[in-house]
């Protein structure tokens, strides 16, 4: 297992951080839920605010995790690459199934913001 580093505790405080300032914009902004129900929707303000929050943050953190294992995965990827250059296509594969997550994290945004409109 490897240790800590500080550029990890950097990267990740910083990503922390942003989050949760886009949580609290969203959050602390009523009039942009409430403009929005008034033109598309007749849901209450508030179901659309926190499905809003909902689908920002579905699609944040996915794409967070998404990056974390892109970069662990790709990393020992290219280790194996450089052992035997026959593994391109499971390696390939691999570096896929991780990306993936951010797809995933999308797709759940789509519907919240389906069902709210």
């Amino acid at each position: 297992m490897k240790p800590v580093t500080a550029k990890l505790i950097f990267w990740l405080a910083g990503a922390t951080f942003m989050s949760l300032v886009a949580t609290l914009v969203l959050w602390l902004s009523p009039a942009i839920a409430s403009d929005v129900v008034e033109s598309t929707s007749s849901m209450p303000p508030d179901v659309v605010r926190w499905g809003l929050i909902a689908a920002a943050l579905s699609t944040g953190a996915s794409s967070v995790a998404a990056g974390y294992a892109v970069s662990n995965v790709g990393s020992a990827a290219i280790g194996a690459l450089a052992e035997n250059p026959e593994l391109m296509g499971r390696v390939l594969i691999v570096i896929g199934l991780a990306e993936g997550i951010a797809i995933y994290g999308l797709i759940i945004s789509v519907l919240i913001l389906n069902g709210i409109f």
